[in-house]
């Protein structure tokens, strides 16, 4: 039987409802899977699909600003004040102190042109949905790099009035643990409210095999998270008291993180913030991971990645991350001076199991080894040669993500009524809201108790 034309219609529209069925079915399949693990995948039903848009947009090209206009290696007291705004067609883009994150991406080995990439996508950004009580939004990029986070006025204010200070810090200890902001902007849109937003760097990246993770404050108070069950993939961040009973084994790295800990969370005194949180997640080493052979090459690399003062963020000419090894395994050309430098860091890398602490007592002047005190005195360690250096250590079993967040709350008048208050609520019961100095000293004596 022969079909008619309207026949073969029908038959032609049939096929592409199907189709389009098929697809949106595999499309619903996908944004399923992303909610299953805490994320939303942000589309164009998305409520905030607008909103990142024009982050993606302003981004876009706000870094191809820097690509064309590439900012001095010295910084100005103007840069941190600089404030550069690009008019689009339905809003303003503003970038805070562009030529300071700038350098310091640059110092963190991310290129204007793969940050451009990573924010700009054509891929949706992620919504994660956080557990904390701020009312911030928390967005991902598509490959899990990058974190962008609304805040409010007062908070991007008291970053950009500190961001000197900051990076002062990060000059003086190249691997601290406080997370690495990388850009601060502001978009206006015509009869709505201005939204501020910061990007970070992600402390748990690549993520693809972390089993667990965890936000720390040192109290107990609110610090208990109901567990997925075993086995579901759903993601969860986990707290204190979820964390009891377990430990961060490093072995020979624990006295570095224990210092650099230490050493951060008094330069949150300093600034006279509080309700921080120590990030942590962990994931088992592969066999091949906890027996590696370093070549000698690779490890040479390493160690004058790790204690070159060139490697320090807002550093002339460096856009290498401190500690990174290349991937293409090339053979390096040792000079003699390099043979030197390595025999006499040597002696730091086997006394403190991959931790730079320990200096030749005797070093020529003009030498490489001449300035290891001030590396001892920095705190650095043989970083491991992995995408996200400056918050990965191994351990013999696990490899730990860790870093700290979240260091906007100043210790204002009405968080001290917040703690008096909670000593009525809670009497005998240690909770986030107290003096920055007694958070400081508990934090480090929570990862004094569960290192090991």
């Amino acid at each position: 039987m022969e079909m008619s034309a309207a026949d073969g219609g029908l038959g032609r529209s049939a096929h592409r409802q199907r189709s389009g069925t098929v697809k949106r079915k595999r499309w619903g399949g996908l944004r399923q899977q992303w909610k299953l693990l805490g994320l939303f995948e942000i589309d164009e039903q998305h409520e905030f699909y607008s909103l990142t848009c024009m982050m993606k947009e302003g981004l876009a090209a706000a870094s191809q600003s820097t690509i064309d206009n590439a900012p001095r290696n010295e910084l100005s007291d103007e840069d941190y004040r600089l404030e550069d705004p690009q008019i689009h067609k339905d809003f303003t883009m503003e970038t805070f102190a562009g030529p300071v994150f700038s350098l310091l991406r640059g110092a963190l080995g991310v290129s204007e042109q793969e940050y451009q990439q990573s924010l700009s996508s054509g891929s949706c950004y992620l919504q994660f949905i956080s557990n904390s009580k701020s009312k911030a939004d928390f967005f991902l990029t598509n490959d899990k790099r990058f974190f962008l986070k609304t805040q409010n006025k007062r908070e991007i204010k008291f970053l950009l009035s500190n961001l000197k200070i900051y990076v002062e810090h990060l000059k003086r200890f190249p691997h601290s643990l406080l997370v690495k902001f990388l850009g601060v902007h502001r978009i206006k849109i015509p009869h709505r409210r201005k939204k501020y937003f910061i990007v970070m760097q992600s402390v748990f990246y690549p993520d693809d095999r972390i089993n667990a993770r965890y936000d720390i404050k040192g109290c107990e108070v609110s610090r208990w998270t109901e567990p997925v069950p075993e086995g579901s993939h759903i993601i969860v961040v986990l707290k204190d008291l979820n964390f009891e009973g377990q430990y961060i084994s490093l072995e020979r790295q624990r006295a570095w993180l224990l210092q650099q800990v230490e050493i951060d969370t008094h330069f949150l005194r300093r600034l006279n913030v509080l309700d921080y949180s120590l990030l942590l997640a962990h994931q088992p080493l592969h066999h091949d991971e906890r027996h590696q052979s370093l070549s000698f090459a690779s490890l040479i690399m390493r160690a004058k990645k790790s204690v070159n003062p060139g490697s320090s963020p807002i550093h002339p000419g460096i856009s290498a991350v401190p500690g990174e090894v290349p991937e293409d395994g090339s053979t390096l050309l040792l000079s003699e001076t390099d043979d030197n430098y390595f025999r006499q860091s040597q002696v730091g890398v086997a006394s403190s199991g991959g931790s730079l602490q320990t200096c030749p007592e005797h070093a020529g002047p003009g030498s490489d080894t001449a300035e290891l005190p001030e590396f001892k005195a920095q705190n650095r360690r043989l970083l491991p040669n992995l995408k996200n250096p400056l918050h990965v250590i191994d351990g013999p079993e696990q490899r730990y993500f860790i870093g700290i967040i979240d260091i906007f709350t100043v210790y204002s008048f009405r968080k001290r009524l917040e703690h008096w208050w909670k000593r009525l609520r809670h009497p005998g019961r240690s909770f986030s809201t107290v003096s920055p100095q007694a958070y400081c000293v508990r934090l480090c004596h929570w990862v004094q108790d569960h290192t090991k």
